[in-house]
């Protein structure tokens, strides 16, 4: 039984759970390029993320992301992703990555039970990812996206943030790419987390309609009913397996439907991306006796606060100071 209710009727059934604010890209709309991170006795340990986990699938959460930063740069993820998929009760164990050390473990992470992955990928050409990402070789990428394909994974889908004048002109490319693959891919607008000083966030913003337009110079897009529980409303092609989805926080609000709750690595559950109202849920799990119930407790009083909706204003200063590898993406 779902116990986890908003004020405005909307049920949680999904929890990105970060396992860590570290990555090794510094992607433009991500993070600052000199990045200070949370100091590692503040991040949840593995056994801390598990109770968490398990808390919110006794409440009625169905579906789980582990999420970053980067995951795979946690030491002993696999350990991790044990401990979660085991949980009584959990549906669907997902993880979001930027790909660059899937090689080593898509094999690790189907066999430990992860499902679903997301994989970053803003840019097919080596200089201009190199560019977007600040460190990041596009062709250990790719290749991490075929180990996972080699892997067994069916639920691969690829997340393009466009950017207008940095990318734009590789929408189709990456469409391309993921017909290739037989996998989904899905464009999102960018969202306004973190002062960043790199571009200018209202002249790169690229709505949703204006990529739509650009695919169906040469896809036509049919609505699809996919769902995968997560924000992209979805299209299909008629020639292809591939599904094209859209993210679209700022031209198609999407909060009258939000399922979904974060947890940063050290533990503060977010209630709203597009809000800093936290509760600290580490110093509940690291407190004394029981703590699986008290955990409980605070989780359903916190849903009361859940926002109706975000407010992203691009033209605006930026009101939420964390940055996304921080929100737990």
């Amino acid at each position: 039984m779902n116990q986890l209710s908003d004020s405005f009727g909307r049920q949680i059934t999904y929890l990105r759970l970060s396992v860590t604010d570290r990555c090794d890209f510094r992607c433009v709309y991500c993070m600052a390029e000199d990045m200070t991170f949370v100091p590692r006795k503040d991040v949840l340990c593995f056994e801390e993320l598990s109770l968490v986990a398990r808390a919110f699938v006794e409440l009625g959460v169905e579906k789980i992301r582990l999420t970053g930063g980067e995951p795979l740069v946690r030491k002993d993820i696999v350990h991790a992703v044990e401990k979660i998929a085991a949980i009584e009760g959990l549906r669907e164990l997902c993880l979001s990555t930027n790909a660059s050390k899937l090689r080593r473990y898509a094999p690790e992470l189907k066999r430990a039970g992860v499902q679903r992955i997301n994989v970053s990928l803003d840019s097919l050409q080596p200089e201009r990812f190199k560019q977007l990402t600040r460190t990041g070789d596009v062709a250990t990428v790719i290749d991490g996206i075929d180990a996972a394909i080699e892997a067994g994974f069916k639920g691969l889908k690829i997340n393009a943030v466009v950017l207008r004048g940095r990318n734009d002109d590789e929408i189709l490319d990456l469409v391309d790419f993921a017909r290739q693959r037989a996998i989904d891919i899905s464009f999102i607008e960018e969202m306004p987390l973190g002062t960043i000083v790199e571009h200018d966030r209202a002249l790169a913003f690229m709505p949703s309609d204006d990529i739509r337009a650009i695919i169906e110079s040469r896809y036509p897009l049919t609505a699809s009913d996919h769902h995968t529980g997560g924000p992209s409303r979805y299209f299909s092609m008629a020639d292809s397996l591939s599904r094209v989805g859209f993210i679209s926080p700022h031209s198609n609000n999407f909060c009258g439907a939000c399922n979904r709750v974060r947890v940063t690595a050290e533990g503060k559950l977010l209630l709203c991306l597009g809000n800093e109202d936290a509760l600290d849920l580490r110093a509940i799990v690291r407190g004394e006796g029981d703590t699986l119930p008290a955990l409980k407790a605070a989780i359903i009083g916190a849903m009361s606060s859940k926002p109706e909706k975000h407010h992203f204003d691009l033209d605006a200063p930026v009101d939420i100071v964390r940055f996304m590898n921080a929100t737990g993406g």
